[in-house]
């Protein structure tokens, strides 16, 4: 009996140290989630306008100067970029994001993977360690694993850069992105989005007259879209890191507070195993003394 009290004292003991682990966790988590989320917060309305406003130029330009990240091409070569975390032990965060990945390209670039033209750039860890060992014909590019330790929007335009460039000089005829939106500490959506080339608009066929944006260009109009259009497609790649980072925390500080809950309820039924262990004991205790005092006695 004493080795049963001994082992369920030391399961109280570990269950209590993994208990004030997963509250540190949390509380790290918490603080970093109001950063991040008021980061994506600031960030989303002015992503959001300047993609409309890319969207828009490109759906009126019609084959003119500085529209090439629009063109649709037959897809040869393809890019996925798939951005997760560096971290685990948050819930089924990084695992979302991977399905959602692997789903889009079992189901879109199963011919492209097959000829061996897939490339898949990892951002986190999680996502690299994943496609390194189960995509073995792919590409995988792992310059930019560790992106987070630096959220600067110089350090992540250098990704949304490399991805312009193979596109620009056809080396991937599609680009797509794997991230995790942001919508609050309890959810987050796992999306897959076409990053390049930029989905144009599409005219409304119950209209009675064709929209077209007008915009005046100043001073010229390749010129100014030379800058603009990277500059916007940097900003929505940001977008893109900021979510996944947000998402990243709020799962993170979800995932610790129940785990943290459920050593709450361990810990209570392991107390009522000790007392009743205990319990037992005691009362054998006593049988042995009283019998022995009945012997004595007779």
């Amino acid at each position: 009996m004493s080795g049963q009290l001994k082992e369920v004292r030391e399961r109280i003991k570990s269950v209590n140290s993994t208990q004030q682990i997963t509250k540190a966790m949390k509380m790290v988590s918490a603080s970093k989630l109001r950063r991040a989320q008021q980061a994506i917060t600031e960030m989303r309305p002015y992503a959001n306008r300047l993609d409309n406003i890319l969207r828009n130029i490109l759906s009126n330009m019609e084959g003119e100067a500085g529209s090439s990240f629009g063109v649709v091409r037959d897809i040869n070569k393809a890019l996925f970029i798939v951005v997760t975390s560096n971290r685990g032990l948050a819930g089924a965060f990084n695992s979302n994001i991977i399905k959602e990945a692997v789903a889009k390209i079992e189901a879109n670039y199963a011919d492209v993977r097959a000829k061996g033209n897939l490339s898949i750039l990892c951002v986190g860890k999680k996502g690299y360690d994943y496609f390194r060992k189960r995509y073995k014909d792919c590409t995988i590019i792992k310059d930019y694993v560790l992106l987070f330790d630096d959220l600067s929007f110089e350090h992540v335009a250098q990704v949304s850069q490399f991805a312009m460039d193979g596109f620009a000089n056809g080396d991937y005829d599609v680009v797509d992105a794997a991230y995790s939106r942001f919508k609050n500490a309890g959810v987050q959506f796992s999306e897959c989005v076409q990053f390049l080339p930029v989905t144009k608009i599409e005219a409304d066929p119950n209209a009675k007259t064709e929209h077209r944006a007008d915009y005046i260009f100043e001073p010229g109009m390749e010129e100014l879209l030379e800058q603009l259009i990277p500059t916007i497609l940097q900003t929505t790649f940001q977008k893109f890191v900021l979510d996944t980072h947000a998402s990243e925390h709020g799962a993170r500080m979800t995932a610790m507070d129940s785990a943290t809950e459920n050593a709450n309820e361990l810990l209570k039924g392991l107390k009522i195993s000790y007392n009743k262990a205990r319990q037992e004991a005691i009362t054998r205790e006593l049988s042995e003394i009283v019998g022995g005092a009945a012997a004595l006695g007779g």
